[in-house]
This record gives structure tokens, sequence and C-alpha cells, in this order.
């Protein structure tokens, strides 16, 4: 080229490479991960988020936390993703996953500077992952998955979530009803189960209620508060007086032409009423308006209606009473009512919500969460949404482990006693993936206020005499003792997501050499 330099990139584009890549993208990784890491386990502390608006955030939940900070750098987007991946896939681990790849990153930091190969540490770790899962199987419990079994699994993990020792305890019992309830030959079907939340009483007052709760109310004050036995009507239609699409002018000459049009508005108007009433229904949910005269007519004759629902809620009507959803009222009979055993409005608060309840088609069962206030009902949801995750994880994909970092313990000393027969540099990886599972016990013993070398010790040496040893949560420290004897049991599916996702993104993010930005 006659010596003249060669420019590939834009003049404005920015490349790092090599070490100062790699160094940059673990350090992006282990800052993320660090940031959730005091919210780990059941002394684990909150986060405040606060955005540019002023909106307040305040929970532990990793995944939350990760996804309300502002996070712009690609490598520690790429554990945001991992906390989401678990988040999707299981529901609950979230902060497992995240510290858990941050200390995979910081081993491999060591290997690098050690002159592993990024190659040789990605084949490690997927060989360590392997057999993380191995261990994970292995102890997998033999019980049954019973009503007990599954309040302590759905204990296990709202505790330390703002939920409180005895509201968790509360709050797993109805947790494990509402699973109960949906459960079904072919499984237990998520989206049957819903969590309304409501400010205004303690959390212990959280409830099931055998249906749906709607945040929509009756159109006339003097339509009925409450109906038992009421046959259920859906319209997608709007109850009002119909209007042309076409822009046209009408002259009315004399008041028996301007009668006649009133008549003939009235007509219509007073049939939809009629329409609804013959049809038997007690109530009935209007996706559109309703005209005030249909609603005064409706609240005449009894009939309690609901205007402008939304089409999710109408669809979770539909499922819970069995009515079939109809486009006009000409449409609406008896075999297009559905039936619920109650539907009424309460007032909780200053706000007042629709219960429909006991319907025909009965499989959708609603969580009526409450809280104090806006922020404790945000992460109480969070909380019973995790639990119920877990809850189904444990029923539908393979039973439980021991928490409390037990199953961690476990899965680091079955990778170290096989690390041996590994031959050549990749037993180095092998044995640093052992030694960063520790991170995750050690962290539980760290935030019960343990000494976390001296806890470490105490782990391994309890779980080399007794088969499990965790850190359990007990008066204002910690101990280390058996989880199952303290009722912590973790779903092995969360385990296994767990390794897989943050294995994935920590040989990911080691095997980057090069970073190429433009602006």
């Amino acid at each position: 080229m006659g010596g003249q330099p060669l420019f590939i990139l834009d003049e404005d584009a920015q490349r790092t490479h090599g070490k100062d890549a790699q160094s940059s993208n673990i350090s992006a990784g282990k800052a993320v991960s660090e940031a959730v890491r005091t919210t780990l386990g059941p002394r684990g502390m909150d986060k405040m988020l606060v955005s540019d608006s002023g909106d307040v955030v305040i929970t532990n939940d990793g995944a939350t936390i990760l996804s309300e900070m502002d996070i712009e750098h690609p490598a520690a987007q790429m554990i945001v993703e991992v906390a989401q991946t678990q988040e999707d896939e299981v529901g609950d681990g979230t902060t497992t996953a995240s510290v858990l790849a941050g200390e995979l990153l910081a081993k491999a930091e060591d290997l690098l500077d050690d002159d592993v190969h990024p190659t040789t540490i990605v084949e490690g770790y997927h060989e360590a992952a392997g057999l993380a899962q191995e261990a994970i199987e292995g102890e997998v419990l033999d019980v049954e998955l019973d009503d007990d079994t599954l309040v302590e699994v759905a204990e296990s993990s709202m505790t330390g979530k703002g939920t409180g020792d005895v509201d968790a305890e509360r709050l797993a019992e109805v947790i494990v009803d509402a699973v109960r309830h949906a459960k079904s030959d072919n499984g237990v079907r998520r989206d049957n189960i819903e969590v309304h939340t409501q400010t205004g009483a303690a959390t212990s007052a959280t409830e099931l209620v055998e249906g749906v709760i709607i945040d929509d109310t009756p159109v006339h004050d003097n339509m009925p508060r409450s109906v038992t036995d009421a046959d259920i009507a859906v319209l997608d239609a709007e109850l009002d007086v119909k209007e042309s699409n076409v822009d046209a002018q009408y002259n009315v000459t004399n008041v028996d032409q301007l009668n006649a049009a009133l008549d003939a508005e009235e007509q219509e108007l007073s049939g939809y009423a009629e329409a609804i009433v013959d049809s038997g229904a007690d109530v009935v949910f209007v996706t559109d308006d309703i005209a005030d005269r249909v609603a005064s007519q409706l609240a005449k004759a009894g009939v309690l209606a609901v205007e402008s629902v939304s089409s999710s809620t109408a669809k979770d009507i539909v499922e819970t009473t069995g009515a079939k959803r109809v486009g006009s009222v000409e449409d609406l009979d008896s075999d297009a009512l559905g039936f619920a055993e109650s539907v009424g409005v309460e007032k909780h608060g200053d706000e007042e919500v629709t219960f429909i309840q006991g319907g025909a088609a009965a499989q959708k069962v609603t969580v009526f969460a409450r809280g104090s206030t806006e922020h404790v009902v945000d992460e109480i949801e969070r909380a019973l949404n995790d639990a119920l995750d877990v809850t189904i994880a444990a029923l539908d994909a393979g039973g439980v482990v021991p928490g409390a970092g037990a199953t961690e313990i476990a899965a680091a000393d079955h990778i170290r006693s096989t690390a041996a027969s590994i031959e050549g540099r990749k037993q180095l990886a092998v044995e640093a993936f052992a030694d960063a599972l520790d991170v995750l016990p050690r962290t539980l013993a760290e935030n019960t206020g343990l000494d976390a070398i001296d806890a470490l010790v105490d782990l391994r040496s309890h779980h080399e005499s007794e088969g499990i040893a965790g850190v359990i949560s007990e008066g204002q420290t910690g101990v280390v003792a058996d989880p199952v004897d303290y009722g912590i049991l973790d779903p092995a599916a969360v385990k296994r997501e767990a390794v897989d996702s943050a294995t994935e993104a920590a040989t990911m993010i080691v095997r980057i050499d090069d970073v190429i930005s433009s602006s």
C-alpha cells in the first residue's frame, strides 16, 4: 500500500482489545454481580432505586434491581440477561445466578493472569457445570411433595423478601392452596393464578379468592352491590345509540319528527336493557361503554353492569364463569351465560374492587395480597410471584434439594473430587468453578453475621461428616446445620438453571478479546 495507513474503522470508532478488553468486560460483570450480592439470603438487605422522574422501587429481588438499573456496558448487560433468563424460566434464583456469574468471572480473571487460555477456561467451566448438574441431581430429596413440603419450598423462597418470618409462613400456605386449585392432570397452569394487590391492610390479611378480582365497578350507583348465584353475561358491544360512519345532516322541520327521532333512540336503548334482562343475566360485563339510560334501566331491573372492561379481564371472567363472549345483545341467550356463586363489590382503603367467586369453570384463583403502603404491596407481589413459580417448579420440574447453600457445597465437593482425574490446565478451570460455587454459602454466611472463612470450613466439615450442611439464619446470627431439619428447601430446577445460565454468560464474556464501539 506504499506505506500509507489503511483505515478499516470509522475514525470515531473506539477499540479495546487483548487483556484490556478482557479486564474491562470482567470488571463490568463483577460490578453488576456485587450490586446484588448483599441481597442474598434471609438476612439480605434491600436496595432503593430512584428513577429520573422520582419513582422509587424498594426491593431485594435480583431481577428487579438489575432491570431498574440504568446499565450501559454490554458485558454488564449480559449479567442482567442472566437474571432475566432465570426469572423467565423458573421465577426465582435471580440473585444466585447473578452472584455466581460474577464469581465465575472473578476466578476466570485470576486464571487469565496465570496465562491460562480463555478457551481452556471455557472448556473447564462447561465440564464443571456438567459435574455440578450431576451433584444437584444427587441432592434431590426422596420426599413426597405434599402440602407441608410445598409450604416449606414457598416459605424458603419468600423469607427475607419483606414478608416477615411469621407472614412468610401464612403466605406460603395461601400459595400452596392456589397451586393446588390450579393443578390438573397436565400439571399446574400458571396462567390460572393471579396476584391482585391492594393497600390498606397488613400483609397477614392476604387471602385466596376462588375466582377473579377486577378493578372495575358497577356503572350505576343504584345497581346491587352483591349478587349470589349470579348468571353472568360478557358482551363485546357498545350499549349506546349507534352512530353513522357517514357525515350526514338531517333536517327536522316539526316537533313530530323530533319526537319520532327521540322515540327511536329511546327504543333502541330500551332494547339493549330488555334483551339483557330477558336473557336472564344477573350481572353483565361490557368491554365498551354503557349509555346512562341503559344503565338506569338495568339498575331498575336489579342487574349489576360493569362497563369498559379490558379484553384480558373479559377473558379471565369467561374462564372463571364459563360465559361466552358475544358481540351483540341479539346473540345473548341462556346458553351464552356463565355462572358464579357470588359477585360483590367491596371497598378496601379508598378503592373499590369487584370479586367474582365460585365460577362454574372455577379454575382461576386469585391471591388477594394486602400491604400497608404501595412499596410494601409491590414487594409482596414480587415475593408471591416468586413463591408461586418455585412451588410450581418443585411440582413440575424435578423435585426439591436442600437450601441454605447446602446444594452448592455438595456440588463444589463433587467437582473437586473429580477434578484430580482431569488432565492439563483445564483442571485449574474446573477447580476454579468449584471455588466460585463457594461464593453462595459464603455470602449467606456474611449476610447472617458469621465469619465467612470459618463458616466455609465448618460447612465443608459438616458436609463430610453429616452429608448435608447449610447456613441457617437463627436468632441474631447464623449456624451451620442441616437445612432439611429447618424446612429450608429449594426446587432443583432453580439450581440447575442458575448453574447453566451463569456458566453460559461467564464463558461468553471470557471469550471476548476485542471490543469495537462506534459513535
